[in-house]
């Protein structure tokens, strides 16, 4: 597999919104997509992305936040940032640069009810997912001045 059919999604905290993305997109690409998140000041995975993917049969309970410094950019076609309203990171490399600004669904505002959050994780779960359908020819094809991959 080349660089041209791998994805970095990047967000701060690579907690919710990159580790939901790259979760869907392994299940949506399978072995076609190699796929990797991280942030530039990772935490952990947070409890609500886990609930909501598992409502959708995806398992993040394996899956760490991880920092876009331990990320080689030879191994990265594609780079799609996510940060809406914070600071996305920066990643070096030659890949292909996409941003999808989605609202992140995490807030310390501890007055919201669990009925709350999760309508704000399911939304975010249901715009990731969308955009990977609609960019899964673009994702797929090879980057102009590549060779083609075949798909095997």
């Amino acid at each position: 597999m080349t660089t041209d059919a791998t994805i970095l999604f990047l967000c701060v905290a690579n907690s919710a919104r990159s580790q939901m993305a790259e979760g869907l997109a392994r299940e949506l690409f399978g072995s076609r997509i190699a796929v990797q998140s991280a942030g530039s000041e990772p935490s952990l995975v947070n409890p609500y992305a886990i609930e909501v993917m598992r409502e959708v049969g995806v398992d993040l309970t394996t899956h760490h936040s991880k920092s876009v410094q331990t990320i080689d950019p030879a191994t990265v076609g594609t780079v799609i940032t996510l940060c809406a309203e914070e600071v996305c990171p920066a990643f070096l490399g030659k890949a292909r640069r996409l941003h999808w600004p989605i609202e992140d669904p995490a807030t310390k505002d501890t007055s919201l009810p669990r009925e709350e959050m999760l309508k704000r994780f399911r939304a975010a779960r249901d715009e990731i997912r969308r955009k990977l359908e609609e960019a899964e020819a673009l994702l797929l094809a090879p980057q102009p001045g590549t060779a083609p991959t075949t798909k095997g």
